[in-house]
């Protein structure tokens, strides 16, 4: 079992909470027996996301649509999230058709710059090996949808790009070894042919490469590789989301980030039982481990965490900028348990 690792940078904040009680820290390594609400806080992470913008001269910006708080699940909850910018905008907050927060940033007057910055704090309780309670019904694909959950999930199980020779569906077939086949297995195995069938390059051109310029090509970024599979998916009836985030890379292993953090694209996918279950073909993984939703959508355009305009021509835009630092937010490798319920066991 891989060690669970926790923080206490939230100890204090937590013990002065009107009604949360602060449990002791375990200084040894020993088996606890925890109470049914309690869990294991595994990361405690600060992600600071900047985007800069430098024009040749002092233009009019136009509506800028921000995708950057994090989405909260069971295993991410968010406690703090703060947005600036400059030039001062004002801001308003929507929920949009898939539930994502969404600000809408609008701007008076003429500026050369605009910086965008997002500061967000989460705890991060996703294992690193999940089990999912799949359905008896979907345990093994085909299976049916429920006629609520087909209806619901609507345009999320068609594909989105064409495929007029059927190329991609062949290429999904070769992943189907029976009927029925186990379900999860399945889909792992698709997730593992688009990590060991295409290769990952970083790209900083706007735009995603088509499933098949992607299967035609043998590399893409990390969207291409996302767009990949959801297409896979919906090929095979399933209902799939692209959903892009943040990569949490600590130790600096995983494909898709140049440090402990950036910017990522991943795919989630409806099985009934179980529901919405993360797979990121870009690292050959499965589960939310290391992953940091902002928002989910059919298309990968729907999803973009900046988005806006100026009133210029090309030549006036000099420079855009993106960092993004994804860091522990405290240096302690003690284990903090958090009221939010789940393992009833676990090695500390």
């Amino acid at each position: 079992m891989p060690t669970l690792q926790g923080v206490e940078c939230l100890a204090e904040r937590r013990a002065r909470q009107r009604g949360r009680i602060s449990p002791p820290l375990i200084p040894q390594p020993r088996a606890v027996f925890l109470n049914p609400d309690w869990n294991i806080i595994l990361a405690c992470l600060e992600i600071v996301h900047t985007t800069t913008y430098r024009y040749r001269q002092k233009v009019p910006l136009g509506p800028h649509r921000l995708m950057l708080r994090p989405r909260e699940t069971r295993e991410l909850r968010l406690l703090a999230h703060a947005l600036s910018i400059s030039p001062t905008a004002t801001v308003t907050w929507a929920h949009d058709v898939a539930g994502n927060a969404v600000a809408t940033a609008i701007f008076d007057g003429v500026t050369d710059h605009l910086v965008i910055e997002s500061r967000a704090t989460v705890d991060l309780t996703a294992p690193a090996w999940p089990v999912f309670a799949i359905a008896a019904s979907a345990a093994q694909y085909p299976f049916v949808y429920a006629s609520d959950e087909w209806t619901d999930l609507g345009a999320l199980t068609v594909p989105q790009y064409p495929d007029p020779d059927g190329r991609l569906s062949l290429w999904v077939e070769g992943f189907v070894m029976a009927r029925p086949t186990d379900t999860l297995s399945l889909l792992k195995d698709i997730s593992n042919g688009v990590f060991t069938q295409i290769s990952y390059q970083s790209r900083d051109t706007e735009g995603t490469q088509s499933p098949i310029e992607t299967l035609d090509r043998r590399w893409g970024s990390c969207r291409d590789l996302a767009v990949l599979l959801a297409e896979a998916a919906r090929t095979l009836g399933l209902g799939s989301r692209i959903v892009s985030g943040y990569l949490s890379n600590a130790e600096e292993c995983l494909l898709g980030s140049a440090g402990p953090g950036s910017t990522h694209a991943w795919v989630e996918i409806f099985v009934p039982g179980a529901g919405w279950i993360a797979f990121d073909p870009t690292n050959r993984s499965f589960g939310s481990r290391n992953l940091i939703p902002l928002a989910v959508a059919r298309n990968i355009a729907q999803v973009t965490p900046v988005a806006g305009n100026f009133v210029g021509t090309n030549v006036d835009l000099l420079s855009m900028e993106v960092l993004v630092k994804v860091e522990s937010a405290s240096a302690q490798d003690n284990s903090l348990l958090a009221p939010i319920g789940g393992a009833d066991i676990a090695l500390v």
